[in-house]
């Protein structure tokens, strides 16, 4: 409708968009024309000044919403993703990037980033502890709360990394084949100053996990990594020939990437003063003289000392969102030291993490305790009202005696698999949802696709399997259909029945003949070559199909399981004095064991460097989150001398306590 030449010009009609067309009669009116095409002029320029302001505006609302609000929350320091400048670890600048993105590493050479499930990373150099980044669609952000009992655990260990053991890092023991575990192989690497020395540690720290294996995690539709980490990242005493400290860089390093890929991190104190199992991983295979022996005590002591050092770092508002779980001692042998001087261990520790963090969500990471080899139902009634506590399970089928049940077979069910995956449901599925019911939190720190213990040097060097079908089931290279189907089943069938895992471990380092000698304990190798899912989440239902459900995940866990204050009954913390009532294999009474005292200079576990971002960012973190917490650090008392920590074998039998200089020993 055409706007009469004698009214003014409707404002509603000016914003309509639309010019109004032109009467038959204006050519007739000369002022009528005049008018309204002055009126026309002005509407198309308050349209296009509009339209221009929408246009800019979509141009930078857009943006971020698509690019950052809408992925990305905002980080623990306030920022958001994409807020600095130039990335160098990008080739266009970006500080984000999803699927088919190439990054550059530290080095300069350069990856694809491959994401089939939405995860995308963040690196903004001027905000090194943004935490953006997510692994995949269905995980939360790192910057976004976990819900344990909806949330599901799928993760893998860097096992062989910083802790080396054996059956992962064939080719040291090859190389030096006096050695049996990392004590003896650090002791061979220092004699041997032509090669390289125990420098050659480093060289294995800086290859055998890179930024692109975190990539390759989180793109494997994963959401977590286990580190294991050994007391000598902190540091070594005279005796010990290990190579100190200098794996706590590369635990820096990790950080920074599970960090940029959103990845959380379950830190494992894998290897204890003394050796808490025995076994070649705990760094020196020997008797258990941690919490055992004439030296139980005193390494003990020196433990929690390291266990309060990596406290007060990840407990660092910069650290808490990307460590929630801190794993406090790897698989003690709790038949060796018992039960009730674990429960007293785990009581004075649980008491020291907690006066330093405070209690309830966000109040420093959860604490897991292993089972230590005893059933689950052990647990069930020590230490009720933790707040925080962790169950830590390590399921595996492989050593529990030779089983001949072929895996590249046709199960009952009518299944590939055999009867493995059937066995798999039927010994964790029950028994995890139980866990969860009666302790509350489980998780599996480690299980692996190996139905046997079939691999180089999977029992320790020196030591093999039995079995006659190894030669079958180390020979990946000619894996048949039947047989990828059957691990393949066995693997799902593991991953529903356990809920929260970590497979146990991400890569297996060649063997000096090229070729990998425990292939089924790769997750890497079993990914690349059709044995290990390319989506965790299609294990769901698979017990259910086999016969044994697996139904109970959505959990509601009691309220001090997952954050909410609480405290551990007086009857239950006067049973377990600290130190413990015994300390089985000693040969003298508890009050003539040697013990430290705390009277060295605090260790405070240095950060990372970040160049590109400013002060205000950086300067709080100091790898010391509670300043209150001034106890000095453990050390030796003046005057005394002490058996080796290894063997705790007293060249004189103490007859009073060592208190110092005046005092005999």
């Amino acid at each position: 409708m055409a706007i009469p030449a004698s009214s003014p010009p409707s404002t509603n009609a000016s914003f309509s968009g639309k010019v109004p067309a032109a009467s038959p009669h204006e050519d007739s009116e000369a002022p009528a024309r005049s008018h309204s095409s002055f009126w026309t002029r002005k509407r198309i320029i308050i349209v296009a000044g509009i339209l221009l302001i929408i246009v800019v505006i979509l141009a930078v609302v857009l943006p971020v919403i698509f690019l950052v609000v809408k992925p990305h929350e905002t980080s623990s320091t306030g920022s958001r993703s994409g807020s600095g400048g130039s990335n160098p670890s990008s080739p266009t600048g970006a500080t984000t990037g999803g699927d088919g993105s190439t990054v550059i590493t530290e080095n300069g050479t350069q990856f694809l980033y491959n994401n089939s499930f939405g995860g995308y990373w963040v690196q903004d150099p001027s905000d090194p502890f943004n935490n953006d980044a997510r692994p995949n669609s269905w995980t939360p952000p790192l910057n976004t709360s976990w819900t344990w009992g909806t949330d599901k655990i799928n993760g893998v260990n860097l096992g062989g990394w910083l802790v080396i053991e054996p059956f992962i890092t064939p080719q040291f023991f090859q190389q030096y084949p006096t050695a049996v575990d990392e004590y003896t192989l650090s002791e061979a690497m220092r004699a041997d100053t032509e090669n390289g020395g125990i420098g050659q540690l480093e060289e294995h720290y800086e290859t055998f996990i890179s930024e692109q294996d975190i990539a390759e995690i989180a793109g494997a539709g994963l959401n977590f990594i286990r580190v294991p980490l050994p007391f000598w990242a902190i540091e070594t005493w005279d005796t010990e020939p290990y190579l100190e400290r200098t794996s706590w860089t590369y635990f820096l390093k990790v950080l920074e990437w599970a960090r940029k890929y959103g990845l959380r991190v379950c830190l494992d104190l894998h290897a204890l003063p003394g050796s808490q199992n025995g076994y070649n991983h705990s760094g020196r295979l020997a008797p258990v003289n941690f919490l055992a022996g004439n030296m139980g005590l005193a390494n003990a002591q020196r433990s929690i000392y390291y266990i309060r050092v990596l406290t007060e770092f990840i407990s660092q508002p910069q650290y808490v969102n990307l460590i929630p779980i801190f794993g406090i001692v790897n698989e003690p042998l709790v038949g060796v030291i018992g039960v009730d001087t674990i429960t007293s261990f785990y009581l004075e520790t649980y008491t020291m993490m907690r006066n330093i963090t405070g209690l309830g969500t966000d109040h420093g990471p959860f604490i897991a305790i292993h089972d230590g080899f005893e059933p689950a139902s052990t647990w069930y009634t020590l230490l009720r009202g933790a707040d925080r506590l962790m169950l830590d399970d390590h399921p595996y089928l492989a050593f529990g005696g030779e089983n001949l049940a072929p895996i590249a077979a046709t199960g009952p069910q009518g299944q590939p698999g055999g009867t493995w995956p059937a066995e798999a449901c039927n010994a964790w599925a029950l028994a995890t949802n139980t866990s969860q019911q009666n302790f509350g939190v489980t998780f599996a720190g480690e299980w692996s696709t190996a139905p046997n213990d079939c691999g180089l040097f999977l029992q320790g060097v020196g030591a093999g399997s039995t079995n006659p079908q190894c030669p079958t089931y180390v020979d990946w290279q000619n894996f048949n259909s039947s047989m990828k189907e059957g691990i393949m089943n066995f693997a799902l069938a593991s991953q529903d029945a356990l809920q929260d895992w970590f497979f146990w471990t991400w890569k297996i380092h060649e063997a000096q003949n090229g070729t990998i000698g425990s292939p089924l304990w790769s997750y890497q190798l079993g990914l690349r070559n059709g044995w290990i899912p390319q989506d965790p989440r299609t294990s769901t239902g698979k017990c259910e199909s086999l016969g044994t459900p697996q139904n109970l995940f959505n959990l509601t866990f009691l309220p001090w399981e997952t954050g909410t204050p609480s405290s551990i009954p007086a009857s239950s913390t006067s049973s377990f004095p600290w130190p413990p009532s015994t300390i089985s294999g000693d040969v003298v009474p508890n009050s003539l064991l040697p013990t430290y005292t705390n009277t060295a200079p605090i260790i405070t576990m240095p950060p990372g460097t970040f160049s590109g971002a400013p002060s205000s960012v950086t300067s709080s973190v100091d790898g010391w989150f509670d300043k209150s917490d001034t106890t000095g650090g453990v050390t030796a008392i003046v005057g005394c001398t002490y058996p080796d920590e290894y063997n705790g074998i007293f060249s004189v039998t103490p007859t009073v306590p060592c208190t110092g200089p005046t005092a005999t020993a």
